[in-house]
């Protein structure tokens, strides 16, 4: 009986062991992983086109960056596939090379509306988001300055949950924007770069290492 006793101790005692070790192992998995791919291959406008603005400047690939030349007013590029429409980041570089005014201002998603993050516009200090509640970047609330710098990259980081916008500048957040009772839209300039685009306003500018993540 005394080793049968044993014997079932140390059955029990593995048996937990083996538990605990198990549910370690869960907890430290993470639940999900994020979907990302790359917009931008470095080389060529492969999944790109030039969005049509009429008097937009060429657009071209130079050094591993695409390369957006000053037109009458605006130049850009739209992604030809289909972005998320919730939950997930874009990243990229920027830089303006040229110019006094927004040089990578980008359109997104925002569920089933759309809306801009401008990259030193009015300008070319203003940045903010286009439109919150039917005011621009120059008026609402997610607006500041900032001082850019010509021919200097800056990497700009932008997530949409379902709760809210943030918006990053290298290591700064500058936008924590809420959607929950408020309306989001573009200016009808940016119509042309839906659903996904980049675009400079008299000015020439450059992106690289465009980046999306897939939050899940």
């Amino acid at each position: 009986m005394i080793h049968h006793a044993v014997r079932s101790s140390g059955f029990l005692l593995a048996s937990f062991a083996v538990m605990l070790a198990a549910h370690g192992a869960d907890k430290a998995a993470p639940a999900t992983k994020a979907l990302s791919k790359d917009l931008f291959n470095g080389k060529s406008l492969e999944g790109w086109k030039v969005t049509d603005f009429g008097g937009e400047g060429k657009v071209d690939v130079r050094d591993g960056a695409i390369v957006m030349q000053r037109g009458s007013q605006m130049t850009g590029i739209t992604w030809a596939g289909k972005p998320p429409r919730n939950n997930y980041e874009l990243t990229l570089e920027g830089k303006r090379i040229e110019g006094s005014d927004f040089f990578c201002t980008t359109t997104f998603p925002v569920g089933d509306k759309y809306c801009s993050f401008v990259t030193g516009g009015w300008g070319g200090s203003i940045i903010g988001l286009s439109n919150v509640d039917h005011m621009d970047a120059s008026e609402n609330s997610t607006s500041t300055s900032r001082n850019f710098k010509n021919n200097t990259w800056y990497k700009f980081r932008i997530r949409v949950t379902n709760e809210k916008i943030e918006v990053w500048i290298d290591k700064d957040k500058v936008v924590d924007q809420s959607r929950q009772d408020h309306e989001f839209g573009l200016r009808i300039e940016c119509d042309a770069c839906r659903p996904l685009g980049i675009a400079t306003y008299d000015t020439v500018g450059a992106v690289r290492n465009i980046r999306l993540t897939e939050l899940k």
